[in-house]
């Protein structure tokens, strides 16, 4: 695909994967425009006053000479080092996203991609405002939000204004002296619960799973500080201590030839469902959670929602709540990704769940279509859903893009 005025990378994201991109594809020599409002998506769908689920060391922002890691911006604020026991508030993940913008990425232009469509010539980007161009490829780092996932019998609430998902919602005191039914029973419900109670609001955890669980403490603020013997039964890594996640942090080039039903598996389940270590005192004796619960009924009369609830041994309750905050997670389905144009969507190569299935480079199987991040997990695993994955993308996608165009 050429063009005489072709852009030869667009870059479409600016939050960590497409951050890191960015800066691999800039050490490679490949021009490119990065569209996006940095970290829009950690300051306008995360709520105030979360913590990272990640450790520092996994919270890295890759750029090619690994010299802007959040230590760095730390060092640079002034503030001390951190170990594996210092959760990270969201708004200094901000700030740090930030800062390796403007050192590493300054050529970010703040714009909204409205359709991304495929021509002879290469894809035809098309930007709020009336600018339209061609670009060779196309890199989609859109994160999280266009894949939230609400539980069907949720779907008729979400008009009315009486559910949403957890991404809708940057600060959560909106909801003081309201009851809140929180559906889920990883990070984002527990740690969702916890705000909504600080908050003034009366919040319920209802969890399929038979019972809620929390991450161990780090014995030590460095996996280094461990003795050998346990070092030796479980070695740190990103992902925290075990075998497994060593492989999955290291090794994520091999996960692409595990079966399908396996990838599926593991993308859901590592880690999770759960919460970190930090959250169990802010749940445990102060937020009601039902365990082993599903929804079977939701009736709703002046604003007011009684949930009919299945739980342990058949057994029905009812649930009576002012809103439904649905802590379900996301599931990758492009699709849902409706700036590509219908087309387009069409002649991508699907996976689990409508997941992309991508080349060892991240390309799509249309030529010059790339999708990282979290779009990317059911080929290379669960370490594409956390921060520490933007070195294995980038590196992998930047190297790809610059061999394709002869760089």
């Amino acid at each position: 695909m050429t063009g005489p005025a072709a852009v030869p990378v667009t870059v479409i994201g600016a939050g960590p994967y497409g951050l890191a991109t960015a800066a691999h594809l800039r050490a490679h020599r490949v021009p490119a425009r990065v569209l996006g409002e940095p970290m829009d998506g950690w300051r306008a769908w995360m709520p105030r006053g979360m913590y990272l689920k990640s450790t520092p060391r996994a919270s890295n922002i890759s750029d090619p000479d690994g010299t802007h890691r959040l230590s760095d911006f730390r060092a640079g604020q002034g503030q001390p080092p951190v170990g594996d026991r210092y959760p990270i508030p969201v708004e200094e993940f901000i700030r740090y996203g930030e800062w390796f913008q403007r050192r590493c990425v300054p050529e970010v232009e703040r714009a909204v991609v409205t359709r991304v469509e495929y021509r002879r010539d290469g894809f035809q980007v098309s930007l709020q405002g009336g600018e339209s161009y061609t670009s060779n490829a196309v890199v989609m780092a859109t994160g999280l939000r266009p894949y939230a996932r609400v539980p069907a019998e949720l779907a008729p609430l979400l008009d009315l204004g009486l559910a949403s998902h957890t991404c809708d919602h940057a600060d959560l005191t909106a909801f003081a002296g309201q009851r809140v039914a929180v559906i889920g029973a990883g990070q984002s419900a527990l740690e969702s619960a916890a705000l909504l109670t600080e908050a003034g609001a009366t919040a319920t955890v209802v969890a399929r799973t038979g019972q809620v669980l929390f991450g161990t403490p780090p014995e030590s603020d460095l996996s280094g500080d461990r003795g050998l013997p346990r070092r030796l039964a479980k070695p740190g890594s990103n992902l925290g201590p075990g075998w497994s996640h060593v492989a999955f942090s290291r090794a994520p080039h091999a996960f692409p030839y595990l079966p399908d039903s396996t990838r599926a598996h593991l993308v859901r389940t590592v880690l999770g469902p759960s919460g970190a270590w930090w959250l169990r005192d802010r749940v445990e004796g102060r937020v009601p959670v039902l365990t082993g619960c599903t929804i079977r009924s939701v009736e709703q009369a002046d604003g007011q929602l009684r949930l009919g609830l299945q739980g342990p041994g058949g057994r029905s309750e009812t649930l009576e709540a002012d809103h439904v905050l649905a802590a379900t997670g996301y599931g990758v389905d492009i699709d849902r990704l409706d700036i590509l144009d219908q087309g387009l969507r069409r002649a991508v190569r699907r996976g689990n769940g409508g997941a992309p299935r991508l080349s060892a480079s991240f390309e799509s199987s249309v030529p010059g279509l790339y999708f990282t991040g979290l779009s990317a997990a059911d080929t290379f695993g669960p370490v594409l859903r956390f921060v520490c994955g933007t070195a294995f993308a980038a590196g992998r996608t930047s190297r790809g893009i610059a061999a394709a165009q002869g760089r």
